[in-house]
């Protein structure tokens, strides 16, 4: 919450000099969004498949839908989390039943270099 305030404070001053501020804390505020739903998708898979907040998380939305781009889902945006670490071809479902081996993957997305 802190970072946002700084932000905005930043942001509302109109100062060039600190534009390169503004880009790091823009990307400290992707990084934790980022292992932060990762966070939550582990902790939701180790839930179990009977639960309503899983069924949001993994399944698939029916009916019909708009034109356009597909909408992107909570399971899009993980792969692509573990994708930009390189590790986009493991079955995540099944690390995120070991805290160990998910917390890792986790660091490794908040370790991550946004471009």
């Amino acid at each position: 919450m802190y970072i946002i305030i700084i932000y905005s404070l930043l942001y509302s001053d109109g100062n060039r000099g600190n534009h390169n501020l503004l880009i790091l804390l823009s990307f400290i505020i992707v990084r934790v969004i980022k292992s932060r739903r990762m966070r939550w998708a582990g902790h939701v898979v180790r839930m179990g498949e009977e639960r309503e907040v899983y069924k949001v998380l993994v399944g698939k939305p029916e009916g019909r839908r708009s034109l356009g781009r597909p909408r992107r889902r909570w399971v899009d945006n993980i792969r692509m989390d573990l994708q930009e670490v390189g590790c986009g071809y493991i079955d995540w479902i099944g690390v995120a039943q070991e805290r160990d081996g998910w917390w890792t993957l986790v660091s490794a997305v908040m370790n991550l270099r946004v471009p």
